[in-house]
């Protein structure tokens, strides 16, 4: 069974600043990114927290003492435009005695199969992830 398709609206307030909805969530998109996220922060978000929710996921469905995770994103941006991004480095910082192994797993089954906002990306990103685990 398919989701139904996601629909979100941008109302433009001032300057270069939206008032964007979709559902019942609100917030002011900001190119400069001062009252809000820039359109590249919220990508930058959306998928750090896809990939950290399928890794949490993943983690407590296989009965991991998971108890914290922190991602770090940090994405290198083309120098002209478009100014997307061409490399991104996702670093996982894990807390719970969780094995190594499985966090690995978690990662690779995100970012291979699970992760809706990675496979929306070009395919020609470079996109590295590393983690650490802190019992």
């Amino acid at each position: 069974m398919s989701k139904p398709p996601l629909v979100a609206e941008l109302l433009w307030t001032d300057g270069l600043r939206f008032g964007a909805t979709s559902g019942s969530t609100a917030l002011v998109v900001d190119a400069d990114g001062a009252a809000g996220p820039s359109p590249m922060q919220l990508a930058a978000f959306g998928l750090a927290g896809c990939m950290a929710a399928d890794v949490v996921d993943i983690l407590r469905k296989g009965r991991h003492p998971l108890t914290g995770l922190r991602v770090a994103l940090t994405g290198e941006r083309a120098p002209e435009p478009p100014r997307r991004f061409v490399r991104l480095t996702l670093h996982f910082h894990i807390s719970g005695a969780v094995p190594p192994e499985a966090v690995e797993r978690a990662i690779a089954l995100s970012r291979d199969k699970y992760c809706s906002v990675w496979h929306s990306m070009r395919p020609d990103i470079v996109f590295t992830t590393a983690f650490d685990v802190h019992p």
